[in-house]
């Protein structure tokens, strides 16, 4: 066995690359194992407590959505739940949405409409509608989604509103989009799942920093803690992030990848409108506390590290096998944790080739984040 190790010579600089490398690929395990290890190993329940059906208003904040609505607020309106209600804030349409909702309204009794009528001074953001209908609910629990989405059955309100608690007053939900052909279809939902993978285990080692608002619970009370979205109300985005980070506090929130609790998307079908949606999420990372950047940001740097010095590494003999060997390593528990991550996210088709994926995508995402960090992000 010692035959395979080298001989050091810190006057050399395959020595420090070999440092390096080991401090790199260390870094990577503690992610894998500390972190992303938290929702790969995460214990999925069904229901915690069978008998907990608070009553619950579910938010949805609509524009130009009629197509959608049609298609998909049924669904939302005839969840298997004993008391609930559904507010659909109808914000600056232009489209038949008024007509959409109207037929709606008339069938369901559970349906709430508040219409904001256009207005040129007015904004087409989130967070006044969401606000507007936050404070217009019946009920102190809420569930937010978006008019585009369609809850996998007719038990996800029940699977959302199981997670409250009296010390629980916050849920991370997941929103996964379609499979599709192409590899458009395949970046996207690998960004998806990577970035519900990244949110979800960080709150699992008590440092939630988002949610998705188009699957999110929390209370009114929460939601007045931290006085609505008035802290970063002038940004586009920031009431799935820039609030949790605000809102969840000593505890008061939980996770939630029951299968039934996922709420699906359709994922954008051209390059240019998915980069316009990320940039307007790109809008509130400046606002991220530094040790949460930096969270975020090293696992990809010291990913791309590790291959620089393993590369560099394979050109001195006297360090290739031990080399091989930590590389292996690092790769077999990748594919261990990262698959089981993916397999509880339900996207199993990436787990053969996800060290690959995890590659390409530590090089895509600087380069998205400054391809798209000046374009036009005022539109919603």
């Amino acid at each position: 066995m010692l035959e395979y190790l080298p001989d050091f010579d810190f006057y050399e600089l395959e020595t420090y690359l070999f440092l390096g490398f080991c401090v790199f690929a260390g870094m990577q395990l503690i992610f894998l194992l500390f972190v992303y290890g938290k929702v790969a190993f995460h214990r999925i329940q069904k229901e915690k407590n069978p008998n907990n059906t608070p009553p619950v208003s579910i938010i949805i904040a609509a524009r130009n959505e009629s197509e959608n609505l049609y298609q998909y607020l049924p669904i939302i309106l005839d969840q298997d739940y004993p008391e609930f209600e559904v507010i659909v804030i109808n914000h600056q349409s232009i489209d038949d949405s008024k007509y959409v909702l109207g037929a709606y309204e008339e069938q369901y009794k559970n349906l709430r409409i508040i219409t904001v009528e256009p207005s040129k001074h007015m904004k087409f953001g989130k967070k006044l509608p969401l606000t507007i209908g936050i404070k217009g609910a019946k009920y102190e629990h809420l569930l937010l989604t978006d008019a585009d989405c369609k809850p996998r059955s007719e038990h996800w309100l029940k699977s959302m509103a199981n997670r409250f608690s009296d010390k629980k007053q916050l849920v991370l939900g997941y929103g996964p989009y379609y499979r599709r052909k192409g590899f458009l279809n395949r970046l996207i939902r690998f960004d998806t799942a990577w970035i519900g993978m990244s949110y979800l285990s960080m709150a699992k080692i008590r440092m939630p920093y988002m949610g998705i608002g188009r699957n999110l619970a929390y209370t009114k009370t929460v939601f007045e803690s931290t006085k609505g979205f008035k802290s970063h109300y002038s940004l586009p985005s920031g009431d799935d992030d820039l609030f949790i980070q605000e809102a969840a506090k000593k505890r008061n929130y939980v996770i939630n990848i029951e299968p039934d609790s996922f709420c699906y998307s359709k994922a954008s079908d051209s390059l240019g409108s998915w980069l316009r949606q990320k940039s307007r999420h790109f809008t509130t990372s400046g606002h991220y506390k530094v040790f949460k950047k930096l969270m975020l940001g090293i696992y990809p740097l010291s990913l791309l590290l590790m291959l620089g010095t393993f590369v560099s590494l394979m050109f001195y003999y006297e360090y290739l096998w031990i080399t091989l060997a930590v590389f292996l390593l690092v790769l077999i528990i990748k594919w261990i944790v990262l698959g089981k991550a993916f397999k509880k996210l339900r996207e199993t088709k990436f787990i053969v080739w996800i060290p690959l994926w995890d590659i390409f995508y530590a090089l895509w995402t600087p380069v998205m984040y400054y391809s798209v960090s000046k374009r036009d992000i005022e539109k919603w």
